[in-house]
């Protein structure tokens, strides 16, 4: 057993594995926070998408699905291939319009409602910050000792 095991209750290799994981963690989460949370207030800006094809999965108990389609900005410029954020298989049809917000993703556009992805973004930003404080976590709670004394 190292000093450094002794003292903080962890190897150096789990403490580093772990800072590495809580690092990776939120270097992949911050990026998207912002859209995420325009997205959850629809917050963008808004267009029309207009529906051309529907992509579903089957999933255990559940169908995921997403409409393809074109985005087109009510300031303007050309139609963009995007897929519609929360759509399912009966919510559109080929040809259909509805209105859509460019929150900033290059392939996703969000509908009025806006979307909950807000909602794993911040359970991933939490589990890369517990990731990474909880080697060091003893070291913080621990009162320093104090001196021995003759």
């Amino acid at each position: 057993m190292t000093v450094g095991h002794a003292r903080h209750g962890h190897s150096p290799v789990f403490t580093a594995a772990l800072t590495l994981i809580g690092a990776f963690l939120l270097y992949l989460v911050i990026p998207n926070i912002g859209p995420a949370v325009r997205a959850a207030r629809a917050d963008g800006a808004p267009g029309v998408f207009t529906a051309r094809s529907v992509s579903c999965v089957e999933h255990p108990g559940h169908e995921s699905c997403s409409w393809m389609g074109d985005f087109r900005s009510d300031a303007g410029g050309a139609d963009r291939p995007v897929a519609l954020y929360g759509s399912d298989r009966d919510s559109l049809r080929p040809g259909m319009e509805t209105r859509a917000f460019d929150v900033g993703r290059p392939n996703l556009v969000y509908g009025p409602g806006g979307s909950r992805e807000w909602v794993f973004t911040a359970l991933l930003l939490l589990a890369g910050l517990a990731i990474l404080v909880f080697p060091y976590a003893g070291l913080l709670m621990r009162s320093p000792r104090a001196p021995a004394g003759p």
